[in-house]
């Protein structure tokens, strides 16, 4: 490696550093990742004590953001209930709280919430911080929690999480600091779920969202749908430690070069998820940073297992084989991705099987098991679109390494426009696309129960559906982490869908800008960055 490539490597891997610091990993780990990355042990230590030296900075207060996401649109919303955009997410966060915060290494931490408890993962009792009021000076009581969780089972109201939420039995103040959750059945996973972006808490009775009255470390001042948002810093906030900015501004610049343009030219500080392709052009500009996190976004290949020809025996196992996820990681990815072995938890998840390793790429197999199927030589349609990100690339990848072998994969692309209505979970070989979800539990419910809304592959087992249940209502960590495995196991061996990487998500923004930690729950820091983020001086 020669020394300018030694250069790029630590231009882009700066964040990487910084988040296995903040991860705890230990000296020799960091050796590792620096061997690993063909770097000599002098220019690991210069990326070790700038990550260091970065981590111990002091925030400083003061100042205006303006950042942007890719997506917007006329009906952009401050409900959190119908968030369904990154910006619908970044406003909320900005303007509200959940009660519970999921950190950077995905455990769980109280935010309005004081204590949430349970002796059987049935009834729930939620103790609420004291001292907390909504930006109209409302103080936040039991009421206000009761009022938000039961707007997600209103129909009338169109919840993002309305099928998260049915599992909602009752839900009581039993004072005014107490709320009772009671649920359908046992679910040990609630502290998490109630983590998610769209359980923010409302203000009791609240019906108009032309602006957003929350508890949130900023207040909002303009709210224009599909243009942009502007909030202040809230004075009164709960938390000892206020946002550190004075302002902030979003808005949405959907062009992915367009965005980078505008960060490199100044408009803007920061730039939401760039694209792969444009990783080179920021890191090659001094002043600039790159955030890249890891969390449970992937781009699969399924293959439906009760239609043709994923419905025979050989098809689906030698589809795995074909998978050349090495490959697949550094050409269609640019290396921004972390190889996965068809298994949708992701190493960031306590839960993950890291036992689990990657199925090697052997052709010779996928042939020996595409002739036992009967399959080999003929016409295979497999359906992709921009819709699922880096799937085009995938395709071509897959195609070229089944005609190596005899295989005849014909890659349909379709337009982004009615990819998920027309062909997602409708073609019998297709890409799907799936965002970091927060637990096990949510991803094995709506991707792969026999009764799954989600499933792409039509995966049914009766054991599998047995051990989902039993997960949920256990609380003994340890023994949901074994069930979860061997679930993990039976997902990456029985089902249709080849998940051959965890895609990173990639923000940058100007050197000047601080703060921003990896999150389980996506980009620009599970969305939270608004109140955690300043400028350097």
């Amino acid at each position: 490696m020669n020394d300018r490539e030694i250069t790029n490597w630590t231009r882009a891997d700066d964040a990487m550093v910084e988040n296995a610091i903040r991860r705890g990993a230990n000296r020799r780990e960091l050796l590792r990742m620096f061997m690993a990355g063909g770097i000599s042990l002098a220019v690991g230590g210069t990326v070790l004590g700038r990550a260091t030296a970065a981590l111990a900075q002091t925030p400083v207060s003061g100042g205006h953001l303006k950042a942007a996401g890719w997506s917007a649109s006329t009906a952009d919303t401050l409900d959190p209930a119908k968030a369904s955009l990154s910006t619908d997410y970044t406003r909320c966060c900005a303007y509200y709280n959940r009660l519970t915060f999921m950190k950077e290494d995905g455990s769980i931490e109280m935010e309005l919430a004081d204590s949430i408890e349970s002796g059987d993962a049935a009834v729930w009792t939620v103790k609420l911080k004291s001292g907390v009021t909504f930006h109209d000076g409302k103080t936040l009581e039991a009421e206000d929690v009761v009022f938000s969780l039961q707007r997600h089972l209103d129909p009338a109201v169109g919840s993002k999480v309305n099928s998260i939420a049915k599992q909602f039995k009752e839900i009581k103040a039993l004072d005014p600091q107490t709320v009772q959750i009671t649920l359908e059945s046992p679910n040990a996973d609630l502290p998490t779920i109630l983590a998610m972006h769209h359980f923010m808490i409302i203000a009791n009775g609240t019906t108009d969202f032309s602006t957003a009255n929350g508890t949130g470390a900023f207040v909002s001042e303009v709210f224009e749908p599909g243009v942009r948002s502007i909030g202040k810093r809230n004075e009164n906030y709960f938390k000892p430690q206020k946002a550190h900015l004075d302002s902030f501004e979003y808005f949405a610049i959907p062009d992915d070069s367009a965005r980078v343009n505008a960060l490199l030219s100044g408009d803007i500080q920061f730039a939401a998820s760039i694209k792969p392709q444009s990783v080179r052009l920021v890191e090659s500009q001094p002043d600039f940073v790159l955030s890249i996190t890891t969390g449970g976004n992937y781009t699969n290949l399924n293959a439906r297992m009760d239609l043709a020809p994923g419905d025979k025996a050989g098809f689906v196992e030698g589809m795995k084989y074909l998978m050349n996820r090495e490959l697949i990681q550094k050409s269609a990815l640019r290396g921004l991705a972390e190889i996965a072995n068809d298994q949708p938890v992701p190493p960031m998840s306590p839960f993950h099987n890291a036992e689990l390793k990657p199925r090697e790429f052997d052709p010779e197999r996928a042939k020996s098991l595409f002739e036992k199927a009967g399959l080999l030589g003929q016409p295979i349609p497999v359906v992709a679109s921009e819709a699922a990100a880096s799937s085009l690339d995938m395709a071509m990848i897959f195609q070229q390494a089944g005609a190596e072998i005899g295989m005849r994969f014909d890659i349909q692309r379709v337009p982004s426009d009615g990819y998920w209505s027309n062909y997602w979970l409708k073609a019998p070989v297709h890409f799907g696309n799936i965002n970091p979800r927060p637990t096990p539990d949510i991803l094995f419910s709506l991707l792969y129960a026999s009764d799954a809304p989600w499933n792409e592959s039509q995966y049914k087992s009766e054991k599998f559906d047995r051990m989902l249940v039993e997960a949920r209502g256990e609380l003994d960590t340890a023994r949901r982490k074994e069930i979860y495995d061997e679930m993990q196991v039976m997902v990456s061996n029985e089902a249709g869908t080849g998940i051959p990487v965890y895609i990173s998500n990639v923000d940058a923004h100007a050197g000047k800008v601080k703060g921003l930690l990896p999150n389980p729950l996506g980009g620009q820091m599970g969305y939270a960055m608004a109140e955690y983020l300043w400028l350097e001086a």
